[in-house]
């Protein structure tokens, strides 16, 4: 499971989907622990959260709202939970509901360069139109915090 801290608007098709399920399987582990990645280290951001559940609906939210600017139809349907308004431009309003997550720069480091891995042997188009870029923008969820890769993430050796 991979719950990315980067904005959706970076993915190929693949990663999208692929964030759309894994988000909705962490949504069920919240709801109902117990059943299938309960254990997850990705989860742990969301755990510590006043409304967890809150929390990923907001995140699911962001990455339905690309599949949208897309023209793909995610079943918004699906989440559960209340999701705080989005001003123009994915900025949480700050009108009641989920606060915005810290993630650090060194996850966002880690989680680009980890995607940009995956989009040049996947979607080799996708990668070239972001070959550019240094410092990916996060998710609407997240907002940007000095420090380094956290705590429950695995490293690749």
């Amino acid at each position: 499971m991979r719950l990315w801290s980067v904005h959706p608007q970076y993915f190929d098709r693949q990663a999208l989907t692929a964030a759309w399920r894994e988000a909705l399987l962490a949504q069920a582990v919240l709801i109902a622990p117990g059943r299938g990645y309960s254990n997850h280290p990705q989860l742990e951001r969301f755990r510590e959260q006043p409304a967890p559940i809150d929390a990923i609906a907001d995140f699911l939210n962001g990455i339905v709202d690309e599949a949208d600017a897309r023209g793909y139809h995610f079943a918004r349907e699906k989440i559960t939970g209340t999701v705080t308004v989005r001003l123009p431009g994915g900025q949480a309003d700050t009108a009641p509901g989920t606060a915005a997550l810290a993630v650090t720069t060194g996850q966002l480091q880690y989680e680009w360069a980890h995607l940009r891995a995956k989009l040049e042997r996947r979607s080799p188009d996708v990668a070239e139109r972001w070959a550019a870029l240094d410092t990916p923008q996060p998710h609407p969820l997240f907002r940007v915090v000095d420090g380094p890769i956290a705590s429950w993430e695995r490293i690749a050796q």
